[in-house]
C-alpha cells in the first residue's frame, strides 16, 4: 500500500520508519502549504535541549494561500548559514557529522528556490544513506481524503508543535524508532529529525527504524 506524506525539511526519523513495508511513497504536491509544520520546520538537539530550524518563505503572511509547489524560500534572510552554523555546533562532534557534511552542504548552496524542490533533494538523499528503496510519486490533484483500504493517508500525521524534551510530540517515535546514544542529556528524547540518527548512527541508522 501506498504512504501518503507532505514533502517535509529534515523530516523526523518516524518518517522514514512508516516508510518501511510500504509499495511507495506518495507526495502531497497538490496541496496549499500550511505554516508551522515541518514542511519548513525541523527539530535537532543542542546543548539546550531540542530547538526549531525554520526556512523562511517568501511573503510569510499570504504563504498559505500559495500551493506548495510553488512557494519560493525566502533567501533574503540568512538562514543558510544560520541553519549550517546551528548544525555545526550541534554535530560537529557526533561520529558521523564529516561522513554526511559535504553531501548535506552541497543541497545547502545550491538555494535551491522552491521550499518542495528543497525538502525533495533532501528526501532523495536520505533515502540513499538508510538504503531505501522506495519508489517516490506524486499526487496529480488535491483529495482531503483517501479511501484507507487503498492509501494509508499520514500528511499532518507528525507535527512539531509543542514538542519540547519533556513533552513528546502527539505521535511519538516510541515504538517506531528504536532508542540510541544521543550528543547531549542521559534520557533519549524522542520525534528528533533524520539529521540527530544519521550524525550519531551512520551507515547502520536504518537498523533503528522499526
Amino acid at each position: 500500500m501506498p504512504v501518503l506524506f507532505e514533502a517535509q525539511y529534515h523530516p523526523p526519523a518516524t518518517f522514514f520508519a512508516e516508510l518501511i513495508g510500504a509499495d511507495s511513497l506518495l507526495l502531497e504536491s497538490k496541496e496549499h502549504y500550511r505554516k508551522q509544520t515541518y514542511r519548513n520546520r525541523c527539530l535537532i538537539l543542542t546543548a539546550q535541549g531540542v530547538k526549531p530550524l525554520t526556512v523562511p518563505v517568501v511573503d510569510g503572511n499570504r504563504s498559505e494561500k500559495v500551493g506548495i509547489a510553488a512557494l519560493e524560500i525566502d533567501y533574503r534572510q540568512n538562514w543558510v548559514h544560520q541553519h549550517w552554523r546551528t548544525l555545526q555546533t550541534a554535530y560537529g562532534g557526533t561520529p558521523y557529522f564529516e561522513f554526511y557534511a559535504d553531501y548535506l552542504h552541497d543541497i545547502y548552496v545550491k538555494k535551491i528556490p522552491l521550499l518542495f524542490d528543497l525538502n525533495l533533494a533532501l528526501l532523495y538523499f536520505y533515502l540513499r544513506c538508510l538504503r531505501m528503496r522506495i519508489p517516490v510519486e506524486f499526487t496529480t490533484e488535491y483529495h482531503p481524503s483517501y479511501d484507507p483500504t487503498a492509501v494509508r493517508d499520514r500528511r499532518d500525521w507528525l507535527t512539531p508543535k509543542g514538542v519540547s524534551d519533556s513533552e513528546p510530540d502527539r505521535m511519538s517515535d516510541s515504538g517506531r524508532v528504536r532508542p540510541y546514544p544521543q550528543s547531549f542529556g542521559a534520557r533519549f528524547v524522542p520525534n528528533l529529525s533524520i539529521l540527530d540518527l544519521l550524525f550519531m548512527q551512520g551507515p547502520a541508522a536504518g537498523g533503528f527504524l522499526v
